[in-house]
Parts: structure tokens; C-alpha cells; sequence
């Protein structure tokens, strides 16, 4: 059937407005920052549909994970655990932000609550929903063990927004902070934890801000200037790399990157020193990407992707734990389904999970319809740029860069 002349086809629609994007776009704006943003929210999304799993047991649902009945899945988590590059990201912007607030001459409380407002907007509105769904459950008789469940999923994204609304707000403290002292702080804790066996159990707490300083600190260096050489990624690379390896293999310390229900230790609750040094070597192969990805983010439908994932970043991240929780609700109507309900004990499991994704990704683009305007604020008019367009310009033209 022939479509009305006046009805534009999807395709050629979709790629219009990617044009449209990719025109509005200064053409001294670094690509590769937005583009590395999107690869660390996007690769927590998938890591944490991977790895946690919803068990149907007891009337109830109870968390656990592949990891803990295959730790062979280990390499996993070391693809998808990629919160040091969004702290990488994090600390380049939210420094190159504060040069241009004060070179206009706005103070650092302006600049402050700005940057603060985007970033914890979206949260009232989920802490709004999972209260009334934890207030209903409760009320028709949801067994409170499956209520705490569902809740801590629900709302265990929100500790890495207090730290990371913690480094933004230390930004003018950190701009010149070296992150060998940060990185110091987390092999002394480790050393007496671990090493030594001395010290109060709240010690290891000291590594929740110590350990993401250092990929944040990493990222005003990238401001100064100072990891602009390939050579300098290569260290970060090869250093975190091969310092990864060997706490693992010599030291005792998990092969996942991320906790394991059960496990001793967990490298990410708090960070261990195994955990700081993957992200160097996560900091480094992101730098060593930057001009490829720069080439890349010059197609116009590639680019509008990722401009749309970094506008709505923070909706994203809050919320694709409720999707995946939303649709094992759901499923139990049909049953005890594979994959969705069943116990990750197999091979099995990691192929129906797959199977899972895209029904995960359509509930949460659901999500997304309904909540982005928390964090995108009211309608901007026509003629104004998008924040994601016009902010975190790269510095001044050099042939790098260019």
C-alpha cells in the first residue's frame, strides 16, 4: 500500500533528524567524551541484567547471580563493569565546566546547583514510585522478604549518584589533585584489611570515596592536559592491566569485578585496590580511543544515539533495574519462566537471559517515555541547543584534536 505523499517514510525521517542533530553540533565539541558517557551507562545496564537474577522460590523472589554457580562467567563483569570511565568522563566535564562558569564569572554555588539539579532531579520521581509500590505490595500480602528485595534493587543505584554528586561538589578541591594520593589511600586500606588483618571493620569504607576519586581525579588531569599522549594511555593500560592481574592471581582477590552474593570479598563494595587498578587500565584504553570514536560520532544516525543516551543518561541508569523487576513481576502471571525466574545454574540460563534483553530494553524505553522530563527539565524553546549539544566543549584546536 502506497503511503500519502505527506507522510514521510520512517527511515528517511529518522534520518533527517539524526542530520538535524549532527548540524546543531559545534564542530569544536569532543564527541568522544559523550560517546565514552553512553558506553559506561549502557555497559552498567547490560552488566547488571546479566548478572542479577530473580529467583521464584518460596512464594517469593529472592536475588541472586550467575557469578555465584559459574564463576567461569567472571570475564563478564570485566566487560560491563564500567563505572571507572564514567568517573573518568565525570571528572573532565565537571572540571572543564567549572574553568568556563568562572571565566563567565558565575559563582561556584550557581555552577553547583546546576550541575547538581540535572544529576538528582530524576531521583524524587523514583523514590516517589517505589514508595507507593512498596506501600501496595505490602498492603495485599507481598511477603516483606520480596518487598526488601525488590526495593534494594530498585534503589541500590542511588549510591553511586551520592558519590558521584559528592566528587562534583569536591570539584574545586580536586582539580589539581594527583591520583597517586587517592590510589595511596586505597593500597594502605587494602594493605591493612587484607595484608596485615588490622584495623576497624568501617576502615574498608574509606575506599568508597579514595577509589573513585582516582579515575575522577583522572579525568581533571585529562583537563590539564596531561594525559593527551598515546603514550600516557598505554601506561594507564598496561600498568592497571598487568597490577590486575596479579592481585588476582597472586593476592587473593575475586576474579569478578563485581559483588557476588556469598563471596568473602567483593571487589565493588567497597573498591579494592583490584578494582582501582582495572579502572586505570579502563581509563586507559578509553583514552587510546578517543580518535576513533571521534571518527565514528561523525555519522549523523550514530551520533544522535548517543546524544539521546546522554541526555538522558541518569533516567536511564535509575530505572533499568525497575524494568528488569517490572517484567519478572509480570512474568510470574505465566509462571515460573526460564531465564526470568529460574535459578542461574547454567548455560542454559545465560542463553534464555539473552533472549530476555530486548523485552528488558522495551520496558525500560517505557521508562524512559514516562520519566525523562524529571531530568530534561521543561521544553526548551526551538531555537535553544540542547545541554548536550552546546556543553563540554574540548579545548582549543591542536592537530590532535582538530
Amino acid at each position: 500500500m502506497l503511503r500519502p505523499p505527506h507522510v514521510p517514510h520512517p527511515v528517511r525521517a529518522l534520518r533527517r533528524g539524526a542530520r538535524q542533530v549532527d548540524s546543531a553540533t559545534p564542530a569544536d565539541r569532543d564527541r568522544a567524551v559523550d560517546a565514552l558517557r553512553a558506553f559506561a551507562i549502557l555497559g552498567v545496564v547490560l552488566g547488571h541484567w546479566l548478572v542479577t537474577a530473580l529467583v521464584a522460590r518460596d512464594g517469593g523472589l529472592h536475588t541472586t547471580s550467575p557469578l555465584q554457580h559459574m564463576p567461569w562467567l567472571a570475564p563478564v563483569s570485566w566487560l560491563f563493569q564500567t563505572l571507572a570511565v564514567f568517573f573518568l568522563v565525570g571528572g573532565h566535564v565537571a572540571t572543564r565546566s567549572l574553568a568556563s562558569a568562572r571565566a563567565r564569572g558565575e559563582s561556584y554555588g550557581a555552577w553547583l546547583r546546576a550541575r547538581l539539579t540535572r544529576l538528582l532531579r530524576p531521583v524524587a520521581a523514583l523514590l516517589c514510585l517505589w514508595t507507593v509500590a512498596a506501600t501496595t505490595l505490602l498492603l495485599t500480602g507481598t511477603p516483606p522478604a520480596t518487598i526488601e528485595t525488590l526495593v534494594k534493587l530498585a534503589l541500590s543505584p542511588l549510591w553511586f549518584l551520592l558519590v558521584f554528586a559528592a566528587l562534583t561538589a569536591a570539584t574545586p578541591l580536586l582539580t589539581r589533585l594527583n591520583p597517586l594520593w587517592p590510589l595511596a589511600v586505597v593500597l594502605h586500606v587494602d594493605l591493612l584489611r587484607f595484608g596485615l588483618h588490622l584495623g576497624p571493620a568501617w576502615l574498608a569504607w574509606l575506599n568508597l570515596p579514595a577509589g573513585w576519586l582516582v579515575p575522577y581525579t583522572l579525568g581533571a588531569a585529562w583537563t590539564r592536559g596531561e594525559l593527551d599522549t598515546r603514550r600516557a594511555a598505554w601506561v594507564l593500560l598496561l600498568g592497571g592491566t598487568t597490577a590486575t592481574a596479579l592481585l588476582v592471581g597472586f593476592a587473593g582477590y575475586p576474579a569478578s569485578m563485581v559483588g557476588v552474593p556469598g563471596a568473602r570479598i567483593s571487589n565493588l563494595d567497597p573498591p579494592t585496590l583490584a578494582a582501582v587498578a582495572f579502572g586505570l587500565a579502563q581509563c586507559g584504553l578509553a583514552l587510546l580511543l578517543r580518535d576513533r570514536l571521534r571518527r565514528a560520532m561523525t555519522r549523523p544516525l550514530l551520533w544522535s544515539a548517543t546524544a539521546l543516551v546522554n541526555l538522558s543518561a541518569m533516567t536511564i541508569y535509575l530505572w533499568h533495574q525497575t524494568a528488569m523487576m517490572a517484567t519478572t513481576a509480570t512474568g510470574l502471571t505465566a509462571g515460573r519462566l526460564p531465564g526470568l525466574h529460574t535459578a542461574p545454574d547454567s548455560p542454559d540460563w545465560v542463553m534464555y537471559r539473552l533472549a530476555w534483553l530486548p523485552v528488558f530494553a522495551l520496558v525500560l524505553a517505557l521508562c524512559w517515555t514516562a520519566f525523562r522530563h524529571h531530568e530534561q527539565g521543561p521544553r526548551r524553546p526551538r531555537d535553544r541547543t540542547s545541554h548536550v549539544v552546546r556543553r563540554h566543549l574540548p579545548p582549543a584546536k591542536t592537530p590532535r584534536n582538530a
